[in-house]
């Protein structure tokens, strides 16, 4: 269809198959916060927000991306570590330099290959995070900075070509609320989050030509917004215009323009019920999950570490295992969501060893188990125990109920309690094409597991009726 400027018309927009099949995604946070790619040591954000309240999260924000405003706050560990590193009266904006002779030593294949051996059937990277540098050479760069504070090699239609050229779908997110070179004033507290929207009438033609510059150039299959849009920004006629060049496009749910004061709020101010005066054809939690199937598919995005730029202090005990991050990608999917999981690249274009080895890992497993992740549904319930009391997740695809177990079984006798499948034909562990003995009693299911299982992050059972 053709869809017109209105609220009304846009909120017939289908979600896409594609986005509901997909599971997997790949979020890129890449800028200037890359170059002195440093934050200080904690916790992850929602854990940090709970022991201690925002304004000591803000003071100590672990988000290497939020560098800038981390300068900004006060006598922050980030303006001492800066003022060591590179001297006091060296300026944010000083990094340019730096970031624009890193990225000439990318590949972007580099990248491309590796999300698609991982299994990602999506890719969306950050053209503008909140410091107002743009990553692709537009002609309108940001009128409150010297001309060019833009990277002159174009790197998100760069990466849109290798990911293409790799089979995946390729999103941009852009900072549409926050922009630090037209707003000064630090965001000391959450409430600061919202109340620093900038509003003006020349920052809503900066953002909505922007938003059309990258669909008419990249055609991009996500608009990933974060944190509002101006209240004269007037989302719906851009959806429209979007809509109407990208047929199977997809926008996520952070355009609020309502007032902070009128809105609840979550993470970074978020609408926190989603009762929208906008439209959106997904939710995208951050750090956080549901805990119940939800009737839409939806999106979790993190990052690997606690923040989504690369932070150069995060050690190993500061990544997700690779068993925590298959299993958090298993209960998302039993949810019926997607999970984009972010990495953050050095300046040049290097993604950390210690992130590369949490998606190696995933891969791995995906190899074997994927059958029962990409393109499936949730089932009746998401989750479940066996006997000996493993967690299970749920998912299903084409008449069959895949039963994931979170922990290596200790004994070869596998009893699912509670089992509201249908009489199972045959029976089965991915990875393995040997059939499993079964015995299904009324909700009992009873499967004969092979002896000596390898070690794995999790174990599939395929249950066909």
């Amino acid at each position: 269809m053709t869809f017109e400027p209105t609220l009304e018309s846009v909120s017939q927009h289908q979600l896409p198959d594609w986005f509901a099949k997909a599971k997997l995604g790949i979020f890129i946070h890449w800028g200037l916060f890359s170059v002195p790619a440093w934050a200080p040591p904690g916790d992850d954000i929602d854990r940090q927000v709970a022991e201690k309240g925002w304004q000591a999260m803000f003071a100590n924000n672990p988000y290497a991306e939020w560098y800038q405003n981390s300068l900004r706050v006060g006598d922050t560990p980030t303006r001492r570590h800066h003022a060591e590193v590179y001297g006091a009266d060296f300026a944010y904006e000083d990094f340019v330099a730096n970031f624009n002779e890193a990225v000439q030593a990318w590949n972007p294949d580099d990248w491309a290959e590796l999300f698609s051996r991982v299994g990602a059937r999506y890719v969306v990277l950050t053209t503008k995070h909140h410091e107002g540098f743009l990553l692709w050479p537009s002609p309108n760069t940001s009128p409150k900075r010297p001309p060019g504070f833009a990277c002159p090699r174009d790197l998100v239609g760069d990466l849109t070509a290798a990911v293409r050229r790799h089979g995946m779908r390729m999103g941009v997110y852009y900072s549409g609320g926050l922009d630090w070179t037209f707003e000064q004033q630090p965001i000391l507290d959450v409430h600061d989050v919202r109340g620093t929207i900038v509003q003006s009438q020349e920052f809503v033609d900066y953002a909505n030509g922007h938003f059309r510059e990258l669909i008419d150039r990249y055609q991009p299959s996500v608009l990933w917004n974060d944190i509002g849009y101006p209240k004269l920004g007037n989302s719906p006629e851009l959806f429209a215009y979007y809509y109407n060049h990208v047929s199977d496009g997809v926008v996520n749910d952070r355009w609020s323009q309502r007032p902070a004061e009128k809105a609840g709020a979550d993470e970074f101010g978020q609408p926190d019920d989603h009762t929208r005066e906008y439209h959106a054809d997904y939710v995208t939690p951050e750090y956080s999950t549901f805990t119940a199937i939800q009737p839409k598919p939806w999106e979790m995005c993190r990052g690997i570490g606690h923040s989504f730029g690369y932070n150069q202090i995060e050690g190993d005990s500061d990544y997700l295992s690779v068993e925590a991050l298959v299993h958090l990608f298993v209960d998302v999917v039993s949810k019926n969501g997607n999970l984009l999981l972010n990495v953050g690249p050095t300046a040049d274009g290097k993604i950390p060893d210690l992130q590369r080895q949490r998606l190696l890992g995933l891969g791995d497993w995906l190899v074997a188990n994927g059958e029962a992740m990409f393109d499936s549904r949730p089932w009746i319930v998401p989750d479940g125990k066996t006997a000996d009391g493993i967690d299970l997740r749920y998912t299903q695809k084409d008449g069959t109920l895949y039963a994931i177990l979170l922990t290596t079984p200790g004994s070869e006798i596998l009893t699912i309690e509670h089992y509201q499948g249908g009489q199972p034909r045959t029976v089965h562990l991915l990875g393995s094409d040997s059939p499993l003995r079964f015995e299904h009693q009324a909700d009992r299911l009873t499967i004969h597991l092979p002896a000596n299982l390898p070690p794995s992050p999790a174990y599939t059972v395929k249950i066909v009726s």
